[in-house]
């Protein structure tokens, strides 16, 4: 009998290893990792000043750090390197281009470059015929029977650049039109001479070029001079071998010239390049291209000569906005077929990727963005946030432009077009020079994921050479990510955290279930202060995207807790109904709202009754009044008229969506409620959820997800713990237990079946312990100078140490000795109180994690009995060695073009700052911990 017990207590305790051995040796549930879920880096090139041996080991920095690509941007030099510089394009500039390319394969990283140095386009090769153009008008009043003798040129003496005659056209005040380019240079009262048939012809005179004599003879005439004038505009940021003007980005001859030196660099190396980037639309000014006429005309179907008084009218009139609505459309439409579109072919010839930033541009953001294989928006500033400990000084930020609805418009261009990436230039002055901290970077990309961004930049690196000076090469715009910024210490964990988010929301497809029309025909159709372009801006959204129905009607949406993406006239034209749903290039989704619109196409608006009448599920908030443009409006807005009339009761508009969303079984994600925000993917049947807390509270509890019968699994990004999560389940919707504390976030993954440990809820069983006693203070790594070994047993800012450790930034390690609370405990919660700004920490010389963002906790296991060693590496901002640098006179700003400046574009001067905070200022706690059933 005793035998019999024994052998069974055996095979129990072998069933439990087994069972144990493998749960531990189970494949994670989470994406294998690659470059791609990486973050990348923006890249500056300063001068292009670089050697091997410093891009060697300025890219095995970036890889050991979590870095997965680089973006090389040549840009302006260093004053004093002048002789490292090297010529874009070059030879030698090529080799270094090959030898980045050999060391990131090297290291499993990848490549992408602009096509040029700074931004936008342009450089040394671009001629004054393809540089960006604008419109220049020159006005003549003449009287009936008054005479025009006179040389027909550009008066303002403000116009740097030659300017084209186009054309010369007289309105009279009857109606009539009269082109008069073919008087030019007629009727000369020059000497005449003999022709090769032997008639006199007239000598025009060079110095009197393009010289019109004309007579009025039936009425009153306004004549207008039509030119082809150039912006001026250079290269911004060039580097050396790339000034030069601004392309013409209206022009696909402009483009095919352009290209023509990369046609010969790029030769063997086709492919080795991950993609080519272009940045925000940064051309200014630029509202023409030398045949815009002709390209109006076959687009628009009429001559914009006879309509030149309207479109120049400076009266907010109807047919004027009409024909400047067709000039703004014209001008979209050669950006996007004419530049755009053939540079992605272009650059596909070669084997490359696209990148592009749509922003800026003047026209149908949506199709600009998804023109290329990968459309990139970007973030401007600082936004704020409820999250308690998240620090937001007024005096060290710019005011953001991270509008969620405006983020949309590049992930809503990559969900309808089958993109799966969607890039951000990410952190762009999100404080000031050496103030960001990696807590303050986290809730910004976390913001920029929850809106469909999945394939982070950084803004950015610039390369340092070893033998520059502390603090080596600076970009003017803030944030720095490399080795020579304090932040760089525990900025692998940052990107650690980047690369887990960026691994789950590169899988599947979107799962936004309603798609919204842009009505862009409404800003194009407004009078505009009379300009010809308009640019679709991120720092100007109150011009065109507040206090519109379509901006509205996206806020009430996410905030009721619908998942919506964008589309324009052209991706409607492409939609197609299947099994019940609107099909689209990129995926389907289950309804389509219009929202509140004055002008719309007709072809729009006979696609959407044709797919309503299909059975599609299409919602009109309200419905247009007419059609934009100007040629055959009329004609064309009785046939719309005629369409809602016969149509009245298929297209009546709704008081209430959501109730129509509901009536139609389309439900909205209800866990929004608690304060979460979310985005939603689908993968095999399956959904993925990323929930992030940015509320004041913790919320902890059941949450809903819209998914019945599931098992359910938790990831943590911020550690890659996993498990399955206690659920509720009926038919129709899934509840979640889960606890996420303000700052935190979580992805949830539903399953069939739970084949995964289960995750582990904690509970406190008592009220936090603050850890007392004296703190040794150890300053290891760092500079001007190490402050010398401390102890303290009142945790405060270490700048109050001494005048050495207020110069002090690097990192410094706490070392306290302290008694078990409570030896029955098996968990712990460790919170480090406010720290600056993040930390290190070993539990009895065992590394426990890296406390970086809000809130600063790490959960532990059992403490020993007895005494017990934490030791917590504290790391600093930069801020206090340059502020120390600068007070002692150290010039350190040794930079071409815009050299340094402040978050406002001032003289940088850091000599005005007071001392920031840094170290552990606690206070540090632990609480007890018990496991939930």
């Amino acid at each position: 009998m005793r035998l019999n017990k024994l052998n069974c207590l055996i095979l129990l305790l072998f069933s439990c290893f087994l069972n144990s051995f493998a749960q531990e040796n189970k494949v994670s549930p989470w994406p294998k990792s690659t470059n791609i879920n990486q973050p990348w880096a923006r890249w500056w090139w300063m001068g292009s000043a670089v050697d091997k041996p410093n891009l060697k080991k300025s890219l095995t920095d970036f890889h050991n750090a979590g870095i997965g690509g680089v973006e090389i941007t040549p840009i302006y030099g260093v004053k004093g390197e002048e002789n490292n510089f090297i010529d874009y394009l070059s030879p030698k500039w090529l080799e270094m281009l090959d030898y980045t390319i050999h060391v990131s394969d090297s290291l499993h990283m990848q490549v992408d470059m602009v096509l040029g140095t700074g931004w936008p386009y342009g450089g040394s090769h671009v001629t004054l015929p393809h540089a960006a153009t604008k419109l220049v008008i020159e006005k003549y009043q003449l009287k009936k029977n008054e005479t025009i003798d006179r040389n027909i040129k550009v008066e303002n003496t403000k116009e740097k650049q030659p300017a084209e005659l186009l054309y010369v056209v007289a309105y009279g005040n009857d109606g009539s039109f009269i082109n008069l380019t073919d008087q030019l240079n007629k009727n000369l009262s020059k000497p005449k001479d003999k022709g090769i048939d032997g008639n006199s012809v007239s000598i025009p005179n060079p110095l009197e070029p393009n010289k019109l004599k004309w007579k009025a003879k039936k009425t009153d005439y306004t004549i207008y001079a039509v030119f082809s004038g150039k912006t001026g505009q250079q290269v911004k940021r060039a580097a050396p071998g790339g000034s030069g003007f601004t392309l013409d980005h209206y022009s696909e001859e402009a483009l095919n010239e352009y290209v023509v030196p990369f046609n010969n660099a790029f030769k063997g190396r086709e492919g080795k390049i991950r993609a080519i980037f272009n940045d925000s639309y940064e051309v200014y000014g630029t509202d023409f291209t030398p045949n815009f006429f002709e390209e109006f005309q076959k687009l628009r179907g009429y001559d914009l000569k006879k309509q030149m008084p309207l479109l120049l009218s400076e009266t907010d009139n109807e047919i004027g906005n009409r024909i400047k609505s067709d000039y703004r459309q014209t001008i979209g439409d050669l950006l996007l077929n004419k530049f755009d579109k053939p540079w992605t072919q272009w650059a596909h010839s070669k084997s490359f990727k696209t990148k592009l930033q749509a922003h800026g541009s003047p026209g149908n953001l949506i199709d600009l963005y998804a023109s290329a294989d990968i459309p990139e928006c970007e973030t401007f500033g600082s936004m704020p946030f409820d999250i308690p400990g998240f620090r937001r000084e007024k005096e060290d930020i710019r005011e953001g432009d991270a509008d969620p609805v405006m983020l949309k418009f590049s992930s809503s261009a990559a969900h309808i077009a089958g993109k799966n990436l969607v890039s951000s230039e990410t952190f762009t002055w999100l404080r000031e020079h050496f103030k960001t901290a990696l807590s303050q970077c986290k809730p910004e990309a976390e913001d920029l994921m929850l809106n469909g961004i999945n394939h982070i930049f950084l803004h950015g690196s610039t390369y340092s050479p070893e033998r520059a000076a502390w603090p080596g090469w600076k970009f003017y715009a803030s944030v720095n990510f490399n080795s020579n910024n304090s932040i760089w210490e525990d900025a692998p964990s940052l990107f650690s955290y980047i690369a887990n988010c960026q691994s789950m929301l590169q899988q599947g497809k979107s799962d936004n279930e309603i798609i919204l029309y842009w009505p862009i025909f409404d800003t194009w159709d407004k009078y505009q202060k009379g300009t010809l372009f308009f640019q679709f801006k991120i720092h100007s959204l109150s011009e065109w995207l507040y206090e519109t129905s379509f901006y509205d009607t996206t806020k009430d949406l996410m905030k009721k807790g619908y998942g919506v993406d964008f589309i324009s006239d052209s991706f409607i034209s492409e939609a197609k109904l299947i099994d019940g749903k609107i099909s689209l290039p990129g995926g389907t989704f289950k309804s389509m709202i219009i929202p509140a619109c004055k002008k719309m196409p007709l072809a729009t608006l006979q696609k959407l009754i044709e797919l309503k009448k299909a059975g599609a599920n299409i919602i009109f908030k309200g419905l247009p009044e007419s059609v934009p443009g100007f040629n055959d409006y009329q004609k064309q807005e009785q046939e719309l008229k005629k369409l809602l009339t016969v149509n009245a009761e298929l297209i009546k508009p709704v008081t209430d969506i959501f109730k129509s969303l509901e009536n139609t079984q389309i439900y909205p994600e209800t866990l929004v409620n608690t304060g979460l925000k979310y985005i939603r993917r689908t993968i095999d049947g399956e959904k993925i959820y990323y929930l992030v807390n940015h509320t004041p509270k913790t919320i902890d509890g059941f949450i809903p997800i819209q998914i019945g019968n599931k098992e359910v699994i938790i990831f943590d990004p911020l550690n890659r713990n996993y498990g399955n999560a206690i659920v509720k389940k009926d038919s129709n919707s899934t509840l979640v237990k889960i606890k996420i504390e303000p700052g935190q976030s979580y992805f949830l993954k539903t399953e069939n079946t739970a084949s995964q440990k289960k995750w582990n809820y904690y509970e406190p069983t008592a009220e936090a312990t603050p850890l007392k006693g004296n703190w040794k203070i150890t300053f290891e790594k760092g500079g001007p100078k190490l402050p010398e070994t401390t102890t303290i047993s009142n945790l405060e800012s270490w700048t109050k140490l001494s005048p050495e450790a207020e110069a002090f930034s690097g990192s410094a390690t706490y070392t306290l000795q302290f008694d078990n609370p409570n030896t029955k405990t098996e968990s712990w919660s460790l919170n480090l109180g406010d720290v600056r700004e993040s930390a290190k920490v070993w539990l009895n010389d065992e590394f426990i994690g890296t406390a970086w963002s809000v809130p600063y906790k790490l959960s532990i296991l059992k403490l020993k009995s007895g005494k017990n060693t934490l030791k917590i590496q504290v790391t600093n901002l930069s801020a206090n060695r340059i502020r120390d640098k600068e007070l002692k006179g150290e010039e350190w700003k040794i930079f071409y073009e815009i050299n340094m400046v402040d978050k406002d574009y001032k003289k940088f001067d850091a000599t005005k700052w007071s001392p920031m905070p840094s170290g552990l200022l606690g206070p540090v706690t632990l609480t007890p911990l018990k496991q939930q059933n």
